[in-house]
């Protein structure tokens, strides 16, 4: 698939490696519409960059956790795009805590966020996509999701979630010549590690990660846009992650 005149909705667009993501699809030629929670500066400046490149980019405001927000978003998506060929579902975040720490609560918002908007999402996008007779769902996982971390079992579980649902919707939906992949992300600088402390940071890059640096929103979105435009790909996820989940833990 190439992207210029594709249609695609990133979800959690307005920030981190959703928004990443867009202003590559944008730069690739793609029409793209942006969701986040708010209205907020991150928003128009994503939308005020890709413009600002000569791309067409538009927001819609909806919190994907709730079943019926997500429908609406991706009505709305169509409607502004015209159609849908890409879904790229980014929205998410953390879910620290072990399991004598997270609430019951904070389990079921993790699964809301992060599974059940996958699901809601897909299943409200697949007919507008099979119009397309072509088409890509990415969906964001984590190297959590592919190692045991300590304190984030709600986190690692979703994201272990993520990839069996990839590998289960690919199939289903392979017949109508529509593709879903899967990223696993490792330590991105984004808002989510902003709370790691100078410590921590130190600890990774010295014994963690056997690049002994961290990644860029840009490194994951590339690999997004590999994934929406490869042809022969379905059902896969690609570790991006500077080698930290194939090593021994040092």
């Amino acid at each position: 698939m190439q992207l210029p005149g594709k249609r695609a909705l990133v979800t959690g667009g307005t920030r981190g490696i959703g928004a990443a993501v867009a202003l590559d699809f944008v730069a690739a030629g793609a029409k793209v519409v942006v969701n986040g929670r708010t209205n907020d500066d991150d928003a128009a400046e994503v939308c005020r960059q890709a413009e600002a490149a000569g791309g067409f980019c538009r927001f819609v405001q909806a919190d994907v956790a709730v079943p019926a927000e997500a429908d609406r978003c991706i009505d709305e998506a169509i409607e502004l795009l015209g159609g849908l060929d890409v879904l790229v579902h980014s929205a998410g975040g953390p879910a620290p805590g072990s399991i004598d720490q997270i609430t019951l609560d904070e389990w079921r918002a993790a699964f809301d966020v992060h599974v059940h908007a996958a699901f809601t999402l897909c299943r409200r996008a697949l007919p507008a996509i099979r119009r397309s007779g072509e088409g890509a769902i990415v969906l964001i996982s984590s190297a959590a999701a592919v190692r045991g971390c300590p304190g984030a079992i709600a986190y690692g579980t979703v994201k272990g979630a993520i990839l069996q649902f990839t590998r289960m919707l690919a199939r289903d939906v392979a017949d109508d010549n529509i593709r879903v992949n899967c990223v696993a992300p490792g330590i991105i600088r984004t808002r989510f590690h902003q709370a790691m402390s100078h410590e921590q940071q130190a600890h990774n890059l010295r014994q963690r990660i056997p690049l002994h640096r961290e990644g860029t929103p840009a490194d994951v979105a590339e690999v997004v846009r590999l994934l929406a435009t490869n042809e022969f790909m379905t059902g896969e996820y690609v570790v991006v992650d500077g080698g930290m989940s194939m090593q021994m833990v040092r």
